[in-house]
Parts: structure tokens; sequence; C-alpha cells
């Protein structure tokens, strides 16, 4: 139930995530075509990170900051997991690639993209359009929200997740 006791609308509910939320389940096809679900992070925590497409220039900069710090991460408890709505093809020629050592999920329906709210209108160079929007969210091993970053900007941003994690 919402403040007022009104029920979420499924909009509401993506635009709503905060910490303290229950995260939504998700069921997402892998870089290696495995499949992958919240319930895999039980009792670990996770950083789920959106991101808007593979192989451009802010996205892979973000994606080997998180791989390049995956074993501090491990070491805090915490797998991470990026998504975004590219093909698996392009997720796992993405991944080789950069030599990425996280896991790459594909949401072409967008569906879990709009759970957490990491689906919607953006603007580049004056033109609006939707897409995927780049944010991240840190789930403890009970499926809680720890924190939210609606808008990330990538330089940083992952070693400033991995301070949040540790403190855990």
């Amino acid at each position: 139930m919402a403040a007022g006791g009104k029920d979420k609308k499924a909009g509401d509910l993506a635009e709503g995530l905060t910490t303290g939320d229950k995260a939504p389940a998700f069921r997402l096809t892998l870089d290696d075509r495995t499949t992958v679900s919240l319930k895999d992070f039980k009792g670990r925590n996770l950083v789920l990170y959106f991101y808007p497409r593979a192989d451009t220039p802010g996205c892979t900069k973000e994606a080997i900051a998180f791989s390049g710090a995956r074993p501090a991460f491990a070491k805090a408890g915490t797998d991470i997991l990026g998504v975004s709505a590219d093909p698996v093809a392009a997720q796992a020629k993405f991944k080789t690639k950069h030599k990425l050592k996280i896991g790459l999920a594909s949401d072409e329906s967008t569906a879990m993209l709009q759970a957490y709210g990491a689906w919607g209108e953006k603007s580049m160079y004056g033109r609006k359009f939707i897409g995927v929007i780049r944010k991240t969210f840190l789930i403890d091993g009970r499926g809680r929200i720890v924190r939210v970053w609606p808008k990330v900007k990538v330089p940083g941003h992952a070693d400033e997740v991995l301070e949040a994690a540790r403190a855990i």
C-alpha cells in the first residue's frame, strides 16, 4: 500500500522504488544464455545497475569499472548484475570484447526495466525518446532495496556503490 492507503499502480511503483522497499522479482537471460532471477541472490547483496546500450562509451566505462571492482564487491558479499534492453547476443559480444567479469542480462521486453523505473523518457541533443535510464540499486540478501542511485554519473560510481555495499 502506498501512502494514504491506496495501492500503487504499476507505473507509480517504478517511480517510487526507494530504500526499504522489496525489490521487484525478475527472471532474465544472461549473456551466456542461462537465466538469472532475484531469488538467485538470496543471502547475498546485489548491485543491480541499468545501462542504456552495450559497447557505447559511457556504458563501457561503467561496465569496466564494476568488472574491475568485482573482487572487492565479492569480499563485501555483493554480486553485480548489469541490465539493458540489448539482445543477449549483443550482451555476450560486449562482455567478450571488454573481458568483463560481471553478468550482463537482457530485458528486451523492458518489463523488468519498467518495474525498476529504468525505462522512460530521455533527452539527447534536444530530442526526446524512450529508453533505458542509467540507474543503480543496491539490494540486500533479503531482497530489500538498501540504496538507489536514480541519476548515475559514470566517473567514480562503482567506487561509491562499493563503499555503500561495504557498509551493509
